[in-house]
């Protein structure tokens, strides 16, 4: 690493940290900012990611991007990305392809994406196991979901939950036990989405109108996005085991 720095005195400094906890938005100047919807700043986000990470860094940018922070606090922050071939297509399907994911969703409602092109794997030393997928990612200047970005993870999480299930299993997990029925056909109802699409089918306006949706029934109830299905299930296996009937002796 100091070689090539060397190599290039003035002009390459070479970082050692995690790239996770790297604060981008201090490495460059203020000049370069430039307002959100002018055309993107003149630097370019570019990595050979390590599979490890992939995900997990890319959720954590994107939600930058959403929040125009870190790297995106300098405008519309470009970024060429490598990921494992097959993250590379979930993060570019479309509706109604079966690599459709979470990530789709997560990606496009914020970016512009793109697999550029597919790289081998016999292309690196060491080879990995698989191929890498390069995807370029421009942010857009109006996110295709008006929502933050919490709540269209938290809409997102809960339908591919259920990836092979009808959508309205993953989205009755939004609301408590008692009430899952009701409030579940209303959501469906009002955001106009056919309950029997699967997950993979469903397209970024089925999921505005979902997150739309959902925020006003938040904003009614302060309590409901707080709601964790997984926190009830919890409380109620932990109730039925203190009862006397489930009393070991």
């Amino acid at each position: 690493m100091n070689m090539l720095s060397d190599a290039a005195p003035g002009k390459l400094r070479i970082v050692h940290g995690d790239v996770l906890t790297y604060r981008v938005d201090r490495a460059f100047p203020e000049s370069l900012k430039r307002p959100w919807e002018d055309d993107p700043p003149n630097f370019h986000i570019i990595g050979n990611l390590p599979f490890s990470v992939s995900t997990p860094l890319i959720i954590k940018w994107l939600r930058e991007v959403s929040r125009q922070e870190g790297p995106f606090a300098y405008g519309r922050t470009q970024m060429t990305l490598t990921f494992q071939k097959e993250v590379a297509e979930r993060l570019t399907a479309t509706a109604g392809s079966k690599p459709r994911s979470r990530l789709s969703i997560m990606a496009q409602y914020l970016c512009s994406v793109q697999h550029v092109l597919t790289i081998p794997g016999q292309a690196f030393v060491p080879k990995p196991e698989v191929d890498v997928g390069l995807v370029h990612f421009t942010p857009l200047v109006r996110p295709a979901i008006q929502q933050p970005f919490d709540l269209v993870e938290k809409v997102v999480q809960h339908v591919f939950q259920f990836r092979r299930k009808y959508c309205y299993h993953g989205l009755g997990m939004l609301f408590p036990e008692d009430q899952r029925l009701e409030r579940t056909g209303r959501l469906l109802q009002l955001a106009d989405v056919e309950p029997t699409l699967r997950p993979w089918q469903l397209s970024l306006a089925h999921f505005r109108s979902l997150c739309d949706v959902y925020r006003g029934m938040c904003d009614g109830d302060p309590q409901l996005f707080a709601y964790n299905f997984r926190e009830e299930l919890k409380q109620s296996k932990s109730r039925r085991q203190g009862s006397p009937g489930a009393l070991r002796l």
